[in-house]
């Protein structure tokens, strides 16, 4: 019987056109778990796709090799084709009618005419004849990538590749390992394992770049509780393998504008908590905006500093009333807690790690309202 590895290889040798596909709220690790596997699977001749839903590539992991070519959309739109053979026949004029019900295409031949077998038809689709999903709990975490044609994904096989224990396992194959630190872990194991059965020396220096990134990402650098020994032995080899380590940490951790700081100081400076430190957040509003120069893009890092430096916090939240009369409400899960659960009843989006709503409501009151019912929710957690 085929182990996974196994079975992942030979569903790759068979394809020959690949869609990797990453979760609409992506992070670090998603990001280079995918780019390392569109590298890989480019030097092994494979036409490959990359998307995530509405994807605007991170400033932070601009570095990283490949990271222009995802794509925010797929096509998966069938088509319905008529053929004319010309090659003995050409064609003078092309139109068409719609005769009850039917669609009638006229085409006049320059000289003699057209047989009834110089006419053929097929329908085509989309190329992609294997799916790759990575560090993606489940298929409703990809957006519109999947919510567009959600048949697509029933009709291809899809590699499901991620660490997180809440995985729903969707794939046909499901490579989930939740000991990892890091998804990029995984796949780095995977691509070993592939390497030294072809003989191949086949991860490059790019692709140990990206997959290095993806442990320093989750890591927070190595500072995070979660750390394995496995995890160093892989970073070690991916340093020997060529991984640019200097490039990962002055992008990811020694390159903040000032203005980012700034609305950390905000941020720290607002900063609230309760059940012990296992929740804690914070509000910014328009003045904190304006009186640092920074937008809502800067948030993420913050929440990475709030995970490293308050180890305790389980649930992070940020409230933020901007530009508009709304109120929006982003919640962190560090822990295996499911963030959309917790804001069920506020219309949320986003996955179990990251959920997102919004209010028509002052700051102070939506803070009250959503402070007193996650407290509620946590409290029948056995936290």
């Amino acid at each position: 019987m085929l182990t996974d590895d196994q079975q992942i290889f030979e569903q790759i040798e068979k394809a020959k056109n690949i869609l990797i596909a990453f979760g609409r709220n992506h992070n670090g690790d998603s990001i280079s778990s995918a780019l390392a596997l569109y590298s890989f699977l480019k030097k092994i001749n494979k036409t490959v796709d990359l998307a995530s839903d509405g994807f605007e590539a991170p400033k932070h992991f601009s570095f990283l090799p490949n990271i222009g070519e995802v794509k925010n959309s797929i096509s998966t739109e069938k088509k319905f084709i008529i053929s004319l053979d010309t090659s003995n026949v050409p064609a003078k004029e092309i139109s068409y009618q719609l005769k009850n019900n039917y669609l009638e295409f006229i085409v006049t031949p320059k000289e003699s005419q057209f047989k009834p077998e110089d006419v053929t038809s097929r329908i085509t689709g989309h190329a992609y004849d294997l799916i790759i999903v990575v560090a993606s709990p489940d298929l409703e975490s990809l957006g519109n990538i999947y919510q567009q044609d959600t048949q697509f994904f029933f009709n291809v096989p899809i590699i499901n590749i991620d660490r997180h224990p809440h995985n729903e396992e969707f794939g046909q194959i499901n490579r989930i390992k939740i000991t990892a630190i890091s998804t990029t872990e995984i796949i780095f194991e995977l691509l070993k394992s592939y390497q030294e059965h072809s003989n191949n020396g086949l991860i490059d220096e790019q692709i140990a770049t990206c997959l290095l990134a993806g442990i320093f990402s989750e890591s927070k650098s190595f500072k995070v509780g979660s750390l394995t020994p496995n995890s160093l032995v892989i970073a070690s080899e991916l340093i020997k393998l060529g991984a640019d380590r200097e490039t990962i940490v002055r992008n990811l951790y020694q390159n903040r504008d000032l203005n980012t700081l700034k609305l950390w100081g905000r941020v720290l400076a607002k900063l609230k908590s309760d059940l012990d430190g296992k929740l804690i957040w914070s509000c910014l509003n328009k003045v904190d905006f304006e009186k640092t120069g920074s937008s809502a893009d800067g948030l993420e890092d913050v929440v990475e500093e709030l995970v490293i430096n308050v180890p305790e916090a389980e649930i992070i939240i940020l409230f933020v009333n901007g530009h508009n009369d709304k109120t929006e409400i982003k919640l962190f899960s560090t822990k295996n807690i499911n963030a959309l659960s917790l804001l069920q009843d506020f219309n949320p989006d986003g996955s179990k790690n990251i959920a997102t709503a919004a209010m028509n409501k002052q700051l102070t009151e939506v803070e009250e309202q959503i402070i007193k019912h996650v407290k509620n929710k946590l409290e029948k957690l056995p936290l």
